[in-house]
């Protein structure tokens, strides 16, 4: 497939001698394959993308990484910002090789590998970005969580219906697992979605942008273990009060005493599933 990217004089790698004059804008061809096995759909809105970078609050020296790279949508942006520390992952070798030779500075940045597969790629905090491949969405939720010490900020796109699952507050048929974990670290922001004409080809699914803040007093758990599997085994039967899927994890006594477990998983909210693991046996 033959993707188009909007570009001025001088940007990129092409010296403005070699545009046409007397246009503001110019369309320059772009030769790379598009793979759906890597959810690949390229944003092509410049307002949305620079509405993405403005979402990342960032400071002089601040440590950033962006996830799924792709076409350089959002990365022209983020290598504008002055003073930051920047990495982008992007698995497609094809795509690393265009923007190395579309954006010169981002040489010796970019890491060819799965943010799955990733070791952390600075020390100290940072903050992660990304119009994440919809495929692995969830994956990189639960790799946030794992670096979770050092990750304070995310700002991502998303599937609608994963942010919203991400951002759903408790009593919502959304509310769900990653809810519970995400919400337990980091407050939610749902900040604005995005049509599907944005991008390059148009997925099937609309999408929208979320924020992640790493929460200064996150809840009180009894241990992660515990927690993580309290909350995981609770939503596996989801429609059943909270006496049947738990039985094996509480005393009998409580679960016949304590009225908290003739509700369901979506009706508790996160301090609740924190307050109960510290009851687990």
């Amino acid at each position: 497939m033959v993707c188009f990217q909007l570009l001025g004089p001088g940007q990129g790698s092409i010296p403005k001698s070699a545009w046409l004059k007397g246009k503001s804008v110019y369309l320059r061809f772009t030769m790379y394959t598009l793979k759906k096995s890597l959810g690949q759909h390229f944003l092509t809105d410049e307002n949305i993308s620079r509405k993405i970078v403005e979402s990342i609050p960032v400071n002089e020296g601040q440590q950033v990484l962006e996830v799924g790279p792709g076409g350089g949508a959002i990365t022209k942006y983020l290598l504008q910002l002055p003073g930051i520390q920047f990495k982008a992952i992007e698995l497609d070798t094809e795509k690393v090789q265009f923007l190395e030779k579309t954006y010169p500075a981002i040489q010796g940045k970019l890491i060819n590998e799965s943010i799955l597969d990733a070791a952390l790629p600075f020390e100290g905090p940072f903050r992660l970005i990304g119009n994440f491949p919809y495929n692995i969405s969830t994956q990189i939720m639960f790799k946030v969580l794992d670096w979770r010490q050092q990750v304070d900020v995310v700002v991502g796109m998303f599937q609608k219906e994963v942010a919203q699952r991400i951002a759903a507050p408790h009593g919502n048929k959304e509310y769900g697992i990653l809810s519970v974990l995400l919400q337990a670290y980091y407050k939610i922001e749902y900040l604005f979605e995005v049509h599907e004409n944005c991008f390059n080809p148009p997925p099937k699914v609309k999408s929208a942008v979320i924020r992640l803040t790493r929460l200064e007093h996150p809840v009180d758990i009894a241990s992660e273990r515990k927690f993580f599997v309290l909350v995981k085994t609770a939503f596996g039967q989801r429609r059943k009060q909270l006496r049947n899927p738990l039985k094996t994890m509480f005393d009998k006594e409580l679960l016949a005493q304590d009225p908290i477990f003739t509700k369901r998983a979506e009706e508790l909210s996160v301090a609740d599933f924190a307050a109960l693991s510290h009851k687990m046996i």
